[in-house]
């Protein structure tokens, strides 16, 4: 079992990144709020988990041990696999996904692509017992930088993805909108999801 990574990043992808690890350059499946915070060339330290299947060893990397432990825990659900589970992580924080289960929340699951309401049902039935309550208070929108650093934040990300400056750019106008009192108080993870899946239908 790899537990961790620690090493330099060589690249970031769409939905990966790569990490330098005594020489060797791991291939680590993450999610778009996990790579927002990776830049090439800096140090990374990512809690993984390894997927192993006839055909192929996956590994999955995650900003902190809490999101990979939901990781393996939601995949002890019938129908759902390492994909899917990721998918959960990308549209919801580890305390988001404990809240949705412990309050039977079914439209706060069915938010993830490729689940939905037996789905949900299936989730919250089985995992009530497993995931625990939310560790911490869950606000309505997630903290962000002060002022209109959140917008150069899901800008970096994107470029560092590979999208182009422009295109990055208006990807975050076409799904943020124009600065308001409301954008400095953006959830950086959620917007760049969100410009990604904006950028993913114009591709």
């Amino acid at each position: 079992m790899i537990a961790s990574v620690r090493g330099r990043v060589l690249a970031v992808r769409l939905d990966a990144v790569v990490v330098e690890v005594g020489g060797v350059g791991l291939l680590l499946q993450a999610t778009p709020g996990t790579l927002a915070e990776l830049r090439p060339g800096a140090e990374a330290e990512l809690a993984t988990s390894l997927v192993v299947r006839e055909d192929a060893l996956t590994l999955f990397g995650f900003a902190d041990a809490d999101e990979r432990d939901v990781f393996e825990v939601v995949q002890t659900v019938s129908g759902i696999g390492p994909r899917l589970a990721l998918a959960m992580l990308a549209v919801h924080t580890p305390d988001g996904l404990r809240a949705a289960v412990s309050a039977g929340d079914l439209t706060a699951l069915m938010k993830v692509p490729g689940i939905g309401r037996k789905g949900a049902q299936r989730i919250v039935l089985e995992l009530t017992d497993r995931l625990g309550a939310p560790t911490s208070a869950i606000p309505a929108v997630a903290p962000a930088t002060a002022g209109a650093a959140w917008r150069d934040q899901v800008t970096d990300a994107l470029v560092g993805l590979g999208w182009s400056a422009k295109q990055a750019a208006d990807a975050v106008e076409a799904v943020a909108g124009p600065d308001d009192d409301s954008a400095g108080r953006a959830d950086v993870a959620g917007t760049l999801r969100a410009a990604l899946r904006h950028l993913g239908r114009s591709a």
